[in-house]
């Protein structure tokens, strides 16, 4: 295991990097006497399966420097290990292979939404250049989502295009609105256009809800316990009753955090047109029942137990959900271990979740 001296050993390597991996929880979160049961390689059934964990983040000196101090606080935050986030490669396979994660899709949060124009653009272009630099550099374990301006959504069309068919990127990662518009809103259907075009993969991350912001205080971080999840069932929710979904059949939407709390209670969304019809708009008519749009979107594993996953798994299908840690932060130590140990999952279902899927979606070398 590695320790914080060997850590700090490797801290002026990381900062010759200029790459951040925010919020290391993992080295304070696993105990010696608490053994790994999977390590790499990993087998189903005597089968090798590449392990790809879709739900990994990353951060760039560079970036954040143009926000200056704001810029550093937004990065890394007040979170476990923020003192720890400047890691080097060296440091990071290590934690990689004692998750027995092959390979991260790294991601950034985004926290340039609130930016003009141009500022975020600079830094959507730094980070894209230093994920597809990064990456190039290390394909057998890594690659990456683009950073996108979607403040401005002409500009993210053309990061998206560039992202994908010149530096290599797998999609885009996005939060859960823009500046408190939702992605629903017309003003971002030429975004939807181009990844549907480019068959690019879209990751929402959430960023919390700060008209909630009094309502969380308190003991418990709820911005992120509860806030965040909720973020990601509005994103969800407006994206399947506005008609979003039909209007882009092709859209490959991924959902971070097992989705929030769609999953574990979709079928409430089946009735409330029913029941509250002034609710509804009645010129937009869906084509399926709103459940049966969850067997389109894909989702993480981040979920934490194998009932959880039992539940997600029946709800949205095996097919849909792939692995996710939420790694450098804490969440799930162990992210494959709660695959392993769902007895409702057959052994193909179990290797489609830890990497088969996934390597399908992002045309990965098996």
């Amino acid at each position: 295991m590695t320790t914080r001296r060997d850590f700090l050993k490797t801290g002026t390597a990381a900062a010759a990097t200029g790459i951040i991996f925010c919020g290391c929880g993992l080295l304070h979160g696993v105990r010696a006497e608490e053994p790994v049961r999977h390590k790499l390689p990993v087998s189903v059934n005597g089968k090798r399966v590449k392990t790809v964990d879709v739900h990994a983040h990353c951060n760039f000196h560079e970036a954040g420097a143009l926000l200056g101090e704001e810029g550093h606080r937004r990065q890394a935050g007040p979170i476990n290990g923020a003192e720890e986030t400047f890691i080097d490669l060296k440091q990071r396979l290590a934690a990689m292979d004692a998750q027995a994660v092959d390979m991260e899709i790294l991601s950034i949060n985004p926290f340039w939404y609130d930016k003009e124009r141009d500022l975020a653009a600079q830094v959507v272009k730094i980070q894209n250049e230093k994920l597809a630099e990064f990456c190039a550099a290390h394909s057998d374990r890594f690659a990456a989502f683009a950073s996108l301006t979607l403040q401005a959504p002409d500009l993210a069309v053309r990061e998206l295009e560039s992202a994908v068919k010149k530096q290599g990127l797998k999609g885009a990662a996005i939060g859960g609105s823009v500046n408190g518009v939702d992605f629903s809103d017309p003003k971002f259907h030429p975004v939807w256009v181009k990844a549907e075009e480019l068959g690019a993969p879209l990751f929402i991350h959430p960023r919390g809800i700060p008209e909630l912001k009094n309502r969380l205080a308190g003991n418990g971080w709820l911005d992120n316990t509860i806030g965040n999840p909720l973020d990601t069932t509005i994103a969800l929710s407006h994206l399947i009753f506005e008609g979003t979904l039909d209007r882009f059949p092709g859209l490959k939407i991924i959902a971070a955090h097992g989705g929030g709390y769609l999953g574990s209670y979709a079928d409430r969304s089946d009735h409330p047109c029913t029941v509250g019809p002034k609710g509804c708009n009645p010129d937009i008519k869906l084509k399926k029942k709103p459940t049966e749009y969850l067997r389109q979107i894909y989702f993480d594993s981040l979920v934490f137990t194998p009932e959880a996953i039992r539940h997600l798994a029946a709800q949205v299908g095996a097919s849909q959900i792939m692995l996710g840690s939420d790694y450098p932060y804490p969440w799930q130590l162990s992210p494959v271990d709660h695959i392993f140990a769902s007895t409702s999952l057959s052994d193909d279902e179990k290797a489609d979740i830890l990497g088969r899927t996934a390597a399908k979606l992002f045309n990965l070398e098996a």
